[in-house]
């Protein structure tokens, strides 16, 4: 699994997957309150170290090495309770920053995309401008809208993510490329701040794990632990296709559920294209959440 390096919070999707890993996924049964519940806890295992340290690294050391180490996955999973949720707002960081501060509240506006040719190449690429109007400025006559991600910055000095000249704020664009034998297999990803990582956890599940196609694995119903949208919140919704026995359960195990609407655009819009180079095959997926279109010629 590729991803961005930080300033982004590749990292943190990386350890949703280390997480999983140590799971046996398809015995949850897809759909079930097994799976939705330990995906929902893996993503408040992995939010509380990016909260505690994402930044520039030019800036701060970040221990990325050992974040994203098998190891420390195994070390971190041993807060997650099968039966019984964790609180998002509590859950400690397994490495402290060396000074206390503030976590940050990222929210935002993006659009992601995947492309692939004939001869091989595959390209996962996100774009955001933040905000609607991004910063409200355009960059000469090019027609080009800055976008505001300086928002991200803390004020607060003892924070990772504190203001400074020259330095690149935490952000959420995460991009996402699979491999296997070192050949691209999957590009995929989604707009939707927070939910980057959880989207993405839910596509590469459903085909790895359960054996969905890429359009399948996009339009089975979803889930979001926490904010997005600029919308501050602390629950796990769940799209309303999922069922009222699987909502229920998950509510028994403490889980803070909030149903929402069947196709709701708060999951973000998902693509993919997985290559199949042993069959010639390019398959392609669009998000019926949004407006996007998968496209072959």
């Amino acid at each position: 699994m590729h991803e961005l390096p930080p300033s982004t919070q590749g990292f943190t999707a990386l350890q949703v997957f280390n997480l999983l890993d140590g799971y046996d996924v398809a015995a949850w049964g897809e759909g079930t309150a097994d799976y939705y519940h330990h995906m929902a806890e893996v993503v408040k295992v992995a939010f509380a170290d990016r909260d505690e340290w994402l930044t520039d690294p030019r800036f701060v050391d970040l221990p990325i090495e050992r974040m994203i180490s098998r190891p420390y996955a195994d070390e971190r999973r041993a807060l997650i309770d099968p039966g019984r949720a964790l609180d998002i707002a509590t859950v400690p960081a397994g490495i402290p920053y060396p000074r206390a501060h503030a976590r940050p509240v990222p929210d935002g506006d993006t659009c992601y995309f995947a492309a692939a040719d004939a001869d091989g190449l595959v390209v996962s690429l996100i774009q955001s401008i933040y905000h609607d109007f991004g910063s409200a400025v355009v960059a000469g006559d090019s027609g080009v809208i800055l976008q505001n991600r300086g928002a991200f910055f803390s004020l607060d000095e003892n924070h990772p993510n504190h203001l400074r000249p020259g330095k690149r704020t935490f952000h959420t664009l995460v991009p996402a490329l699979l491999t296997r034998d070192g050949e691209p297999y999957l590009a995929f990803g989604s707009m939707g701040g927070e939910g980057q990582p959880q989207s993405q956890a839910a596509l590469a599940t459903r085909i790895l794990d359960f054996g969905y196609d890429v359009q399948q694995a996009i339009e089975a119903p979803r889930w979001l632990m926490g904010r997005t949208w600029g919308t501050p919140s602390r629950s796990l919704s769940l799209e309303g296709r999922i069922s009222d026995e699987t909502a229920r359960e998950l509510k028994r195990r403490g889980q803070p559920v909030q149903m929402v609407t069947g196709w709701n655009d708060n999951m973000g819009h998902a693509q993919a294209i997985r290559v199949d180079r042993a069959q010639g095959l390019y398959e392609g997926g669009a998000d019926p959440r949004g407006d996007g279109a998968a496209l072959g010629y």
